[in-house]
């Protein structure tokens, strides 16, 4: 297998202004798995409930997800309700029912072991050194915490974190992390714990990326109607490490080229409902993104100062 992910298969049901959608396919192995697919074959480790929608299930088999790691447990599965105000970016959360998830623990099979990269979404951080000792030798281990666990289980957390290549996470995380407030000293300090590369992921506002090259950091593809920021964050980290995994991901412009690319696939995500955006094929709408990224940043450094 070339990417394995761990994480949660869900149904989440949103609320906005002008509209409700109802148990759509969500959660982080959900979504990074549809992003990553575009780039290499990936296995989900997950569990849902005997009340998993089929549609779901075979969404993920058509797009080539290897489900083999994802078990039907008696019972509910996990869900998530939340609304979204006018800025979509102020989220507030209805309902968490954990179901079978609450019971998860991940096994992988054999076929999964010694995979070309691991994502471990977020889980409990001692699930996730279960999953780390089990999985062999991976080539790249990108790992994302939250701050329920950095506050709940620290210990297991620094564990997780120095046994990670990559590092995702946000600027609350990486306060709580280091207790410093400036993004660029957490991610110093974060760096000297393990992982190569910390990715600081900043929403609306772009990713800034700290690795052996020094900083990486791009904005936000500009999008005109954010309609469900849910799952975007995975999906990023889906189109990153999806591009990453069996390059040589410590190159510096390849791991450019990766955050251009999670960033265009944040950007399709925020566009349409659930997972909707990365369920079809849209590689060239990804490409041409990446262009218009490109084209974004790019500029001449004056020669002349006064």
């Amino acid at each position: 297998m070339s990417i394995v992910v761990v994480g949660s298969v869900a149904l989440d049901t949103i609320h906005t202004p002008s509209s409700t959608h109802e148990e759509l396919a969500g959660g982080s192995a959900c979504y990074f798995s549809l992003a990553a697919r575009h780039f290499r074959p990936v296995g989900v480790v997950a569990v849902v409930g005997e009340d998993f929608p089929q549609r779901h299930l075979d969404l993920l088999a058509r797009r080539d997800i290897d489900l083999t790691g994802l078990a039907r447990e008696p019972g509910r599965t996990f869900r998530w309700e939340g609304v979204y105000a006018e800025d979509p970016n102020q989220r507030r959360t209805l309902r968490t029912e954990l179901g079978v998830f609450e019971r998860f623990h991940p096994t992988l099979p054999e076929a999964y072991i010694g995979a070309e990269a691991l994502f471990l979404a977020n889980i409990e951080p001692n699930l996730q050194l279960e999953v780390l000792d089990a999985a062999g030798e991976i080539p790249l281990v990108a790992v994302d915490t939250m701050n329920f666990w950095i506050e709940g289980n620290r210990p297991a957390v620094d564990r997780v974190i120095a046994r990670a290549q990559v590092l995702l996470i946000n600027d609350e995380e990486a306060h709580l992390l280091t207790g410093t407030a400036n993004p660029a000293v957490a991610a110093e300090q974060i760096r000297e714990r393990g992982p190569e590369v910390v990715v600081i992921k900043k929403g609306a506002h772009g990713v800034a990326a700290r690795g052996p090259w020094g900083w990486l950091v791009l904005p936000a593809l500009p999008v005109t109607e954010v309609l469900d920021p849910t799952g975007a964050g995975d999906s990023f980290a889906g189109g990153l490490i999806g591009y990453l995994a069996d390059r040589d991901w410590r190159d510096r412009d390849l791991f450019a080229a990766g955050l251009a690319l999670a960033t265009s696939v944040a950007s399709l995500v925020v566009g349409e409902f659930g997972v909707g955006a990365i369920a079809e094929d849209r590689s060239d709408e990804l490409r041409a993104r990446c262009h218009r990224l490109h084209e974004a940043t790019r500029f001449e450094v004056p020669r002349t100062f006064r």
